[in-house]
């Protein structure tokens, strides 16, 4: 089992009802693929720095997570084919720091 940080960049134009929608469903297909999800962040709606497909902003949601190449194939294959996903991006790591929050709202 590997360590992953999946990424996810929703439409800014969806509800709060449909990024937690976004946000269950990529928990349970990690889950069904013999994937462990160990944290959610939510970045919450943060500007891009370009436009990307005609959008200035975005929902980030950042997935730490431990699973094999079946559970990364299945994540992979589901966000492209996800309409209300912009962008994505999935990185390897030997160990995740699960500590540290880098968007978090109340920082001291």
């Amino acid at each position: 089992m590997n360590f992953y940080e999946h990424t996810v960049i929703a439409k800014q134009n969806l509800s709060q009802k449909d990024v937690d929608a976004i946000e269950t469903k990529y928990q349970e297909i990690i889950n069904k693929n013999s994937g462990k999800v160990l944290k959610i962040e939510k970045w919450g709606l943060l500007n891009f720095k370009r436009k990307i497909k005609n959008y200035t902003k975005g929902y980030f949601l950042h997935f730490k997570l431990k699973g094999d190449n079946k559970t990364l194939d299945e994540i992979k294959s589901k966000t492209k084919l996800d309409s209300n996903i912009v962008r994505f991006l999935t990185v390897r790591y030997k160990n995740l720091d699960l500590k540290t929050e880098y968007f978090s709202k109340n920082k001291s």
